[in-house]
Order: C-alpha cells, then structure tokens, then sequence
C-alpha cells in the first residue's frame, strides 16, 4: 500500500472525513439571512412568483455567488407592514431564529433595529442619508454592524426630475406631490419647491402615510391638480398611483421603472433591480469574515429615464426630442 492509499485509509478508520468528504460538509453549511421590507406582503410569496417584488432581484444576486434558497441559503422573509417602530420586534426574532446577517429596505427598519443588536450584522439595501439619521459615523467608514446601499443621489436630482415633467408637460401648471410629510419637508422637498417657484408651478402636497394612499389621492383629485410628482417612497400598490394618473390623463413622473411597466408616463432614478443584486455582494463579503462598519456605504452609480410611449399617446403628449434622446429605456 502506498503513503496515500495508507493515510486515506487511516482517516477512514478513525470515522474522519476525507478531503472530499469535507468539501460536502462545507458545501452544505446553511447561511441564515434576514430580509426585512417596510410594507407589504411580498415575503408570503414563493420567489418565483411575481408577487415576491424587490426580494427577487436579491436572491438572484446571492444565487450567483453560489448561494440558493432551500439548500444552502435560508432566507427569512419579514416585513414590517407600514408600522413603525416594529423593525425592533422582527429583528429579535431574526436573531432568534439564528440570522447572520439582516438585509432592510430603508433607513427607518436599520434604526429601529440599531437598539436590538449592536453585533449582527445590518445592511440596508437602499437607505437615505443615514448620517443625517445617526446610523453610521460617516459613508466612507460607517462603524459598528451598519453598512449597505443608498438610494439618495441627493435633493439636485429629486429637482431634475421635477423638471423633466414640466419639460414634457409644459402646459400643466398645477402638479400634486404625492409624497410623505417627511418628503416634502427633507433637503428633497425643499429643492423640489424651489424648482416649482422659479418655474412659475403649483406644487400641490399631496401627504399620504406608509399604507395609506387613498386620502392623499382623493385631495388631488379635489384640487384639481394636472399632473402627479410622485417622492421616492415604497408603495404598497403602485398600480393602484398609475391606474389614478392614467383615469384622470394626468402625466406623471415617478421613482422607479416599475411603475412604467405598469402603464406610468415616465420615471427617473436608481436601478432598483441593479441595486439589490448588488446588495447580495455586500452580504456574501460579510459572510465570509468581513466586517460591516468597514464597508463604505455605496451611493448611486446607476440611474435610468425610462418612457411608456404608448401612454404619452393616450395622454395626447407628444414628447419633446430632448427627452426621448436622455431614455434609456423607450416602451413602445
């Protein structure tokens, strides 16, 4: 017998593992992770269902750096339900539940759960200006068990895109915010107003809560406003916002190109979808020993205007060259 035959055989003996025998217990070691939104029920959905939402783009992210649900990932799907101060109850039972690391959807969730655990790790897949907040020391070193992704390229571009409505627009001068008190009041808010005044609209606050929306559309429609600026806020239902834009031929902007596949006239902000699969990159590096608070905070590098054609035509817009020139994405 020769020394390996010998040494293989001996491991054999003692009940160790060989080497392949112990690449199959590392492979089947089960990362725990948490993903907690702030409203909705998308994790009751299996994640090949269109329901699921944003969490989708996140496990095909993790998906391809080697992690898959059901074998060797357990992703643990929560969400808060629009109610405020209940990030800290899911995230003790994250922790209960043994999650290693836990992914939040917005600044709010990551500061509720700052008073459970200062040690497990939180990375936030899409926060705003979480310095301001008091959630991290700063973007490029953020300290403690925070880190993630921001989603605010800052107030100048919550004001271009005002813009770009009134450029597609131009004979609407009375424009309903739909957007929370905090939207509007913020750094955001104010830039949006500022643009409004030099050009000669009526900006419209049109407040809503996390889960409510239908007060705030109702008053729009009171107020007889002729187009619809909708704030970077998650929604429960953005059909629900298009559907009201589109029976009262109201043009709209809004944050994300979801709401134009659902029929919107146009939007213009981050790749959400590029974003969370990002996300999945963070929480792989963390997984594998790094530590959060040395991992800078990653602003925003991808941005897209994304136009629905066919709703500028039943709308009866017809859509300025410059603007059809900046799309990246046309729908015809």
């Amino acid at each position: 017998m020769n020394r390996r035959g010998f040494i293989t055989l001996g491991c054999c003996a003692l009940g160790m593992p060989t080497p392949t025998n112990a690449q199959t217990t590392a492979a089947t070691r089960v990362y725990r992770v948490g993903f907690v939104t702030s409203i909705g029920t998308a994790y009751l959905y299996p994640l090949d269902d269109p329901r699921s939402g944003i969490v989708r783009p996140f496990a095909e992210g993790m998906r391809d750096l080697g992690y898959e649900d059901g074998r060797n990932l357990a992703l643990i799907r929560r969400s808060s339900e629009g109610v405020r101060g209940r990030g800290a109850d899911i995230a003790t039972a994250l922790i209960r539940e043994g999650a290693e690391v836990i992914v939040v959807t917005t600044t709010t969730l990551a500061k509720e759960m700052m008073g459970v655990t200062s040690t497990v790790p939180i990375v936030m897949a899409a926060g705003f200006d979480p310095v301001a907040l008091g959630i991290v020391q700063s973007l490029s070193r953020p300290g403690g068990n925070i880190t993630g992704f921001s989603n605010h390229p800052g107030p100048e571009f919550e004001a271009k895109r005002l813009q770009l409505l009134i450029q597609a627009a131009p004979m609407k001068s009375r424009i309903a915010f739909l957007g929370t008190r905090s939207d509007w009041e913020a750094t955001n808010g104010l830039a949006i107003r500022e643009v409004a005044s030099k050009l000669g609209v009526t900006l419209i606050p049109a407040l809503h809560t996390l889960t409510n929306y239908e007060d705030a559309l109702a008053f729009i429609e009171k107020e007889n406003a002729e187009a619809l600026f909708v704030a970077p806020q998650p929604a429960p239902n953005q059909k629900l916002i298009v559907d009201f834009a589109f029976r009262h031929r109201m043009p709209a902007m809004y944050p994300w190109r979801q709401y134009v596949t659902d029929g919107g006239l146009m939007s213009y902000g981050i790749d959400l979808i590029d974003q969370y699969r990002r996300v999945a990159g963070y929480v792989d590096r963390i997984l594998k020993g790094e530590k959060p608070g040395e991992l800078p905070i990653q602003q925003p590098t991808k941005f897209e205007l994304v136009i629905n054609l066919k709703t500028a035509k039943t709308l009866g817009l017809e859509l300025p060259a410059p603007i059809l020139a900046q799309a990246g994405e046309v729908i015809e």
